[in-house]
């Protein structure tokens, strides 16, 4: 009897349309399906992290190239400025030298040589973006001028360069050295 019961519900089942076996195979299918499927989001996920991590890495490294090609150019644009600094006293001096010997009138050959000495020189400097500051007769600009005195004067506006104590130089638009200057002011009511 036991058998007939087990051949009627085999029946039944077949009858449904859905063996038994058949429904579990097509749950594990199911679960299977939807692992791959978390799988799959979840290796998508990785993938956009991924990207967005290269984009980021590319984009500082054109940041870096740029930075250092920037650096480069500032390399080749102020490498000898300590050298130039050192020079400026040496055209001082030239300068001073010329002023000394052209008061007092005395050897005019060794001047002359000086002074072409020191065109030269300062040509070559030119050469290199050393440019000198001008100075005199403009308005005072601490960026460029050191103040070393006011001095008071009715004939000309405030903060005007009256006289310059030693002259300033830049180096392609970078300040090497401040001009050392005088500077005008109003006369104080008495």
């Amino acid at each position: 009897m036991e058998e007939k019961e087990e051949k009627n519900s085999e029946k039944k089942t077949k009858e449904k349309g859905e063996p038994h076996e058949d429904h579990k195979k097509k749950k594990k299918k199911d679960d299977v399906a939807e692992e791959l499927q978390k799988i799959l989001e979840e290796k998508e996920e990785s993938f956009k992290e991924l990207n967005s991590k290269y984009l980021y890495l590319q984009a500082d490294f054109e940041n870096f190239k740029k930075i250092k090609a920037r650096e480069k150019q500032d390399l080749l644009k102020f490498g000898n400025e300590v050298l130039i600094k050192e020079l400026l006293p040496v055209i001082d001096n030239l300068e001073r030298a010329i002023d000394h010997a052209e008061k007092y009138q005395d050897d005019q050959g060794i001047v002359e040589g000086v002074k072409i000495t020191l065109n030269e020189f300062l040509r070559v400097l030119e050469r290199s973006g050393v440019e000198r500051i001008d100075a005199m007769g403009k308005q005072f600009d601490p960026n460029f001028h050191e103040a070393f005195f006011q001095e008071e004067t009715e004939n000309m506006e405030p903060n005007i360069v009256i006289s310059e104590l030693q002259k300033g130089y830049t180096l392609n638009g970078r300040l090497l050295r401040p001009s050392r200057v005088s500077v005008s002011k109003k006369p104080e009511a008495q």
